[in-house]
């Protein structure tokens, strides 16, 4: 049974549908939960920039870790306000930045509509595409078994997944093997920017712990987590070349295929206490 918040939750990001099931050749008809799906808008000072396909559920976290990882702010201090409005065919979240942020942003607008599994829309040169980040200052060690058992507890706070399996997750660990913070959305960057965004709402120190995520770890996951100060992500799944060649550069340990008792190491794997 769900609890108070996981149904506060599903009623925002999860529909129930009809549906015609067939099993060994016999049909029913019964529901089934889906993951919401729908368009999201960030505005500006009041200029549009972007609009994504995500998950209707923190969405201030959103806009803030999108913020930050875009490079469109430097510091949480920037953002001033954000307000979300529920219009018929979609969000806008609206958001005031500092004038002198906002200048540098008109200078470089551009107008990109995402899809979900997107990481370069929009972009107009080879420049904005391959971003370089000065190298992550990372001096802590994990263990193996550190890893695997966080990504097994993230397992369980997937609530939006366990209902209908459509979504992906990030998760932020620290150096004690805690899960402070799951976000979830059926985009895998956006849930990553849900989790920097309410990190960096609480002032969470980057270079002190783990980016777990539940999809494969592309470019645009590792140079997101580099912008931030990450020097630590484990993906469920693989990474990309371009990915793991970012990590490297960056100084980012990079950990694919994390299972109980395995994984692979594509960048500095100096950080990872073996057992």
């Amino acid at each position: 049974m769900m609890n108070t918040e996981e149904l506060d939750l599903a009623s925002t990001v999860l529909e129930k549908l009809k549906v015609d099931r067939w099993k060994n050749f016999s049909h029913s008809t019964s529901e089934d939960l889906v993951a919401v799906e729908t368009p999201v808008a960030i505005e500006y000072n009041g200029i549009s920039h972007a609009v994504m396909l995500a998950s209707p559920a923190n969405l201030k976290d959103f806009a803030l870790g999108f913020s930050l990882t875009e490079g469109i702010i430097k510091h949480v201090d920037e953002m001033y306000d954000c307000e979300v409005v529920h219009q018929q065919d979609g969000i806008v979240v609206k958001a005031a930045i500092s004038s002198k942020r906002f200048v540098e942003l008109k200078d470089r607008r551009r107008n990109l509509t995402g899809r979900t599994g997107c990481g370069l829309c929009g972009v107009e040169t080879i420049e904005q595409a391959v971003r370089h980040h000065e190298p992550v200052v990372h001096r802590n060690l994990v263990s193996e078994a550190l890893l695997s058992q966080g990504m097994q507890k993230m397992q369980d706070l997937q609530p939006m997944h366990k209902s209908c399996g459509a979504t992906h997750a990030a998760a932020w660990m620290d150096l004690d093997g805690q899960i402070i913070c799951v976000r979830e959305d059926v985009g895998r960057h956006n849930a990553l920017d849900k989790l920097i965004g309410n990190l960096s709402y609480w002032g969470r120190d980057f270079s002190q712990g783990v980016a777990l995520i539940t999809s494969r770890a592309s470019y645009e996951m590792v140079q997101k987590c580099a912008a931030m100060g990450i020097g630590f992500i484990a993906a469920i799944s693989a990474p990309t070349s371009l990915a793991a060649r970012l990590a490297k550069d960056s100084g980012v340990t990079l950990v694919g295929y994390m299972r109980e008792q395995s994984y692979v190491a594509y960048s500095h794997p100096e950080r990872i206490v073996k057992e």
